[in-house]
């Protein structure tokens, strides 16, 4: 006897759903990644999500770990699991991808501190450009509450006897083309999973000053589409 169409099929449970790949879940744990796990779980200590035996008996998990897949169940259940979780399966974001560095008549940013200070912190619309400049004086940019309308996001640094400090949130990607001369551009590199994350391109030069950029631990974007539709 055949089927009834009517029959209803054998539901999927939204563990299923979001399991991750078994060529995603076998790939070996870097140390980086076990240190993002135990920053998750840091916080949800602080926060009084996991009470201290919790923490220790997962913190054992996480430096035990040998492949993704044994450190996902660790933080499964923590908002910042989660969003670590479902990277991979996010919705393309509300952006349109564009050119590399192609920030020719989009929005553009100055921040220039000369004997002085400059911050550009908190929620706001991330320009396609932002162009800084300390002279003797210290400029601070942090896009780890930033909204991205475009994928890619250049940043002119120049420091002159001063200092440039950027943070970016953990899964973006960020890219470097600068130089130091009698000074320092450290630029920790790094390539998010999700390929619809925005691209940060720090590029310039550091004369007897420096510039750095680096990812914030523990900071993560949120879905872009999700972020633009309910925050803005």
């Amino acid at each position: 006897m055949t089927d009834s169409p009517l029959e209803k099929k054998p539901a999927t449970s939204p563990e299923a759903k979001d399991a991750p790949s078994a060529e995603v879940a076998s790939v070996r744990a870097s140390d980086a990644d076990r240190d993002r796990v135990a920053e998750i779980l840091r916080e949800a200590l602080a926060e009084g999500r996991l009470d201290t035996a919790e923490h220790s008996d997962r913190l054992d998990g996480v430096y035990a770990a040998k492949t993704l897949g044994e450190l996902e169940p660790l933080v499964r259940d923590l908002p910042q699991g989660q969003s670590h979780h479902h990277a991979a399966h996010r919705p393309a974001p509300a952006y349109a991808p564009e050119a590399p560095g192609d920030a020719a008549g989009g929005p553009t940013d100055n921040l220039v501190a000369i004997f002085s200070g400059s911050t550009r912190k908190g929620r706001y619309r991330a320009p396609r450009k932002i162009n800084a400049f300390a002279c003797f004086g210290g400029i601070e940019i942090d896009l780890t509450e930033a909204v991205f309308e475009q994928q890619h996001l250049l940043i002119n640094a120049t420091a002159v006897f001063g200092g440039i400090e950027i943070r970016v949130p953990e899964n973006v990607t960020l890219r470097q083309k600068g130089a130091g001369i009698f000074g320092g551009f450290e630029v920790r590199t790094s390539e998010a999973d999700d390929p619809h994350a925005p691209v940060v391109l720090v590029q310039g030069a550091a004369v007897f000053g420096g510039v750095e950029a680096k990812p914030k631990r523990g900071k993560f974007l949120r879905d872009l589409r999700d972020r633009m539709r309910k925050e803005l």
